[in-house]
């Protein structure tokens, strides 16, 4: 019983690329309706920037496999 609680748990507290493009959006949103006080924008404009450099090295690595793995598919 303990150790389905425990599973449940690590499934909740997931985290996915998809999830951090999403959070990526939200953030996008709601600055530009205006949901950040002045003096918040830079901590969220430091965050958003990671955000976005993380996602891209992401996007790039999954390309790179991507073509790695047709590689040998086209060479038979």
């Amino acid at each position: 019983m303990a150790e389905e609680k425990q599973a449940e748990a690590q499934q909740a507290a997931e985290l996915t690329v998809q999830d951090l493009g999403s959070i990526k959006q939200i953030i996008d949103v709601a600055s530009q309706r205006g949901a950040f006080k002045p003096n918040e924008m830079m901590v969220i404009g430091q965050v958003y920037t990671k955000l976005e450099s993380f996602l891209g090295a992401v996007q790039k690595q999954q390309k790179e496999q991507q073509q790695q793995q047709e590689a040998p598919e086209s060479a038979e």
